[in-house]
């Protein structure tokens, strides 16, 4: 059995890191000068990541209708409900952070001194010379060590969120609570802004114009990137990236 030394190891890796990012450079050549292509619209149950949603459930319950009522259990008005309820139906997240803060400063410091010495004359009663130091009259032995750490970190952030994203319902859960799922994608100045939205939202909390606020939403999974030039130049270099992986100190 042939056996591969850890350099050869570390070698095989960064090879395949950088067959990897030869890949991803391929991919940004291929588009110079051409602004990035949009994803087609497709439906997002077929994607490799869809999973579907599953959660506890209550014992389902049956409603019955009086006879001659004119009134739907569930509705909200006289004439037909026009907020989403089926796998299809469209509608609108209501995305709104203002003035969101948060501020968090730590700030740790370490230090340990320390010193040892130990001296031997005699070993067993002995004084053999060719332990004895010529400028000592037995073996001896001194340590000292000395350690410090200080770390510091801050913490600030500020946000001002205002976004509307549709959303399409993609499962009903035997509760009656829908798994919606969005995504909306602009193109500016040879840039792509993707903005994305999933959850679990209760068919109450949609408003009377079809609209739901991403607070009521479970499980919610808001996204917004992008992709482009200006994506690109922001981005570390494949190097650097590498470099920040594997460099230890």
């Amino acid at each position: 059995m042939i056996k591969i030394k850890p350099i050869a190891k570390l070698i095989a890796c960064f090879t395949a890191l950088v067959g990897l990012a030869g890949c991803g450079a391929a991919e940004r050549l291929s588009r110079i000068g051409l602004d990035p292509a949009l994803s087609p619209v497709a439906n997002p149950t077929l994607n490799d990541d869809y999973r579907p949603v599953s959660m506890p459930m209550p014992t389902p319950q049956i409603l019955s209708t009086a006879p001659n009522s004119l009134w739907r259990p569930g509705a909200r008005a006289f004439f037909e409900d026009q907020r989403a309820k089926q796998v299809g139906d469209v509608l609108t997240v209501v995305v709104n952070i203002q003035n969101e803060r948060a501020q968090l400063i730590n700030e740790t410091s370490r230090s340990r001194d320390g010193s040892e010495k130990i001296e031997a004359p005699k070993v067993l009663g002995l004084n053999p010379s060719f332990l004895q130091p010529p400028s000592a009259g037995g073996p001896s032995l001194d340590a000292q060590s000395k350690s410090g750490f200080t770390g510091k970190g801050n913490v600030k952030r500020s946000e001002n969120i205002n976004i509307r994203l549709a959303a399409t319902v993609t499962q009903i859960l035997p509760n009656g609570n829908l798994a919606i799922v969005g995504k909306q994608e602009v193109r500016v100045n040879g840039d792509v802004r993707e903005l994305q939205v999933a959850g679990v939202l209760r068919p109450e909390d949609i408003r009377s114009d079809n609209t739901i606020a991403w607070d009521k939403i479970a499980e919610a999974r808001v996204a917004y990137g992008g992709r482009g030039t200006i994506t690109d130049v922001q981005e570390p270099r494949y190097g650097q990236q590498l470099f920040d992986v594997l460099f230890p100190f």
